[in-house]
Order: C-alpha cells, then sequence, then structure tokens
C-alpha cells in the first residue's frame, strides 16, 4: 500500500462498492429496471429484458439508451428503479470508522442519483463522512465509462487525479481513471445473481485480472483499514 501515500482524494462507487454484491440490493433494480422498460415501451416481460441488457452494452446504462431511442424522462425512469428496500444493507462500524480516517477528500461517484445514494449511504450510516455526491445528472446523463464523467468529476470539485484513487466493483469503470493518472482499486465479490447481465458489466471476480487495476480486495473496509496502517508506518 506504500503508493497510496500520495492521495488525498478519495472516490468511491456506490453500487456494490460501499456495500457488498452479495446482499443483492442492485438485483432490486435490476428487475424494476425491466418493468420500467416493459411498461413504458408496451412490451413483453422477455422482450423488455432484451431491450434492457441491449442498452446497457451500446450505452452504458439502460437509462441513456431508453433516453436516445425513446425520449424518456431521465427522472421518471430514476425515479421508479431506486424505489427499493435498503433494509439488506448492513451497516458496517468498520467501514465507517475506516472512511471517516482517511486522509483528505471522499466522495461518492455513481450512475445512480444522488437520491438513492443518500438512501443507501444513511442505510449504512455513512452519509456525513462524504464531501460530495456525484450523481449520473452531474455528469448530463452520460454514464461510466465514458471519459466525460471522469473529467466533469475531476473539474467540479478541483482535484489532482495524480492523487486520487478510485474503488469500483466493474473493472471497465477503471479504465479512464487509471489513464488519468489516479490509482485504482477493484472491489471483488463471489456474486453471480444476475445470469443474464453482460459478462463486462458484472461485479467483478476475485479471480479477473486487468492491466488498469492496481489492487483488487473482497473487503473493502479491511483494505481501507490496512492501507491507513501501512501509510502511518
Amino acid at each position: 500500500m506504500s503508493d497510496l501515500a500520495h492521495v488525498n482524494s478519495w472516490i468511491f462507487d456506490l453500487d456494490n462498492t460501499l456495500y457488498p454484491a452479495e446482499c443483492q440490493l442492485f438485483a432490486q433494480i435490476d428487475a424494476r429496471m425491466t418493468t420500467f422498460v416493459e411498461r413504458t415501451l408496451g412490451l413483453s416481460y422477455p422482450d423488455a429484458r432484451k431491450i434492457q441488457k441491449d442498452y446497457y452494452v451500446q450505452y452504458g446504462t439502460t437509462l441513456s439508451g431508453l433516453m436516445n431511442e425513446h425520449d424518456v424522462p431521465p427522472t421518471d425512469f430514476m425515479d421508479y428503479v431506486h424505489d427499493i428496500d435498503v433494509s439488506g444493507v448492513a451497516p458496517c462500524a468498520r467501514l465507517a470508522a475506516n472512511i471517516e480516517a482517511l486522509p483528505g477528500r471522499r466522495f461518492v461517484f455513481t450512475n445512480g442519483s444522488v437520491k438513492h445514494a443518500e438512501n443507501v449511504l444513511g442505510q449504512l450510516g455513512i452519509t456525513s463522512l462524504f464531501d460530495g455526491i456525484f450523481d449520473i445528472a452531474a455528469a448530463g446523463y452520460v454514464p461510466k465509462p465514458n471519459a466525460h464523467p471522469y473529467e466533469a468529476f475531476v473539474q467540479a470539485h478541483n482535484l489532482d487525479p495524480a492523487r486520487a484513487i478510485m474503488f469500483e466493483d466493474i473493472a471497465e469503470n477503471l479504465r479512464v481513471p487509471e489513464t488519468m493518472g489516479m490509482r485504482t482499486v477493484l472491489v471483488c465479490s463471489q456474486a453471480r445473481w444476475i445470469d443474464d447481465e453482460p459478462v463486462a458489466k458484472r461485479p467483478a471476480h476475485p479471480d479477473d485480472h486487468f492491466a488498469h487495476v492496481h489492487h483488487k480486495t473482497t473487503d473493502l473496509a479491511g483494505f481501507l483499514e490496512d492501507a491507513l496502517q501501512k501509510m502511518a508506518s
């Protein structure tokens, strides 16, 4: 962890990163996205499911596909798909303590909404620990892994990518940060709860390897604890 001593900006994805993918919270969102497509486009559930995943691959998010192909108002989609039960996410005192101890500023950077982020962070008990939430609306509804949202995020918060680190559960979303000079951490899990999820878009598995990923972990709280100890030594 000696290569983290320079870091003063800690950037966290939200879903399947700040909480473990195994709790299947995102499975609720995924199911509601399919239902939204089904109702909005008047499709059968199987056809809606296919459209949802095709748009996810082609546009980066299902929402981007619906906006580009059908002029769907983004707030309608976001309000519907994020109307979920977050009680399955367990607060983690160890995670909270280690995030609070990180030197510098801390951010959430998500393809979701601020409302959804605040809902999840509130359940985790860590809302007050972050200096900002950068969501899909702040990015002009251009999602990761496109370069634009990363550039907009860096500019909005006036941070130096060379002194930043980003945590993500999807490896593809770490390519641009690595190119910009950030350190990258892939938060992995054993979760395989969405069988039709495009392979490149699934939460990373511990056995996955990518040249643009500097660190991997299956335990975010433990990784941060280890990093703090190494930086203090």
